[in-house]
């Protein structure tokens, strides 16, 4: 298995490392921080030398992203020299009630106060869902959007998935959570050669992480930004795979067609996570960023 996969997948997949703040590891240099905007706390890491800035929204996850901050640079060290590369978790004081367009806004207080403007984005799952919010409410921040794996509305997969999800975390049942992110992230091929691992290095939630967990799922069941999407005037490019069992390929096929814009859709040997599986994926990501 490669050293670094599946590290913006819905959950996170490598074992998670230290949480030492501005600190140098192994592999591509990379820092984890926290910015405090007003009454908004965000932990981002940050990672590579280049003009252009490139922030990441990830997925909804059991564990903070930044745990993982090194193996995330690792993955994505081929953008260190072009881009200074951000990738945010969901704020540190989210509450009950919270929306993803109030992660959108914490998201865009956050980048404000780091001096980020006309950013490139790439949000996938639920960091695709904040992405759309980003780039209709606050245009100067975005320069190009790409949405790996989402959907601007709820369908009746992704609503059933959220529930199944909500339910496992409210009875504690890790097991059962795991498994089931599992099998509806990966594709078949994936998980027959990963699966004890997948499950293993994400083992032990804490009751925090349960919590902020909860809220984070029920603002993915509550959203719907269909409506905003006319107001998302900068370029963008719609990633999907015919495998996708968590926001379907319709998800984002009805994304490009509301948008007018580019869509590449893998077939369905890919899974949900295909941002991970896909070998190409991170080429056509620099691809479109960089033309």
């Amino acid at each position: 298995m490669k050293a670094v996969v599946f590290v913006l997948a819905v959950m996170i997949l490598l074992i998670r490392g230290a949480g030492v703040r501005a600190a140098r590891a192994e592999g591509t240099e990379v820092s984890v921080r926290t910015v405090v905007a007003g009454d908004v706390e965000m932990n981002y890491a940050v990672f590579g030398t280049g003009e252009k800035v490139f922030v990441m929204l990830p997925g909804l996850s059991v564990h903070r992203v930044t745990a993982s901050a090194q193996a995330v640079a690792d993955a994505y060290s081929m953008f260190a020299k072009d881009f200074t590369v951000y990738v945010f978790d969901p704020p540190e004081n989210i509450r009950e009630g919270y929306t993803l367009r109030d992660v959108a806004e914490d998201t865009a207080a956050a980048m404000t106060a780091l001096g980020i403007e006309n950013a490139d984005v790439f949000g996938v799952s639920m960091g695709g869902m904040i992405a759309m919010h980003l780039a209709a409410d606050h245009p100067e921040l975005v320069g190009k959007v790409i949405l790996g794996s989402t959907l601007a509305r709820q369908n009746d997969t992704f609503s059933a998935l959220i529930a199944e999800w909500t339910d496992m975390a409210e009875r504690r049942d890790e097991t059962a959570l795991l498994e089931s992110f599992a099998a509806r992230v990966y594709s078949g091929a994936t998980l027959a050669a990963y699966h004890d691992f997948i499950i293993d290095a994400n083992r032990g939630i804490g009751e925090e992480e349960y919590a902020r967990f909860l809220i984070l799922a029920r603002a993915c069941g509550d959203f719907d930004c269909m409506s905003s999407l006319s107001r998302v005037s900068c370029p963008v490019l719609v990633l999907g795979s015919g495998g996708d069992q968590a926001v379907t390929p319709e998800g984002s096929e009805e994304i490009a067609e509301a948008l007018g814009c580019e869509i590449y859709m893998y077939d369905d040997c890919y899974g949900h996570a295909v941002y991970d599986e896909a070998p190409d994926y991170k080429q056509r990501i620099m691809d479109f960023f960089m033309n």
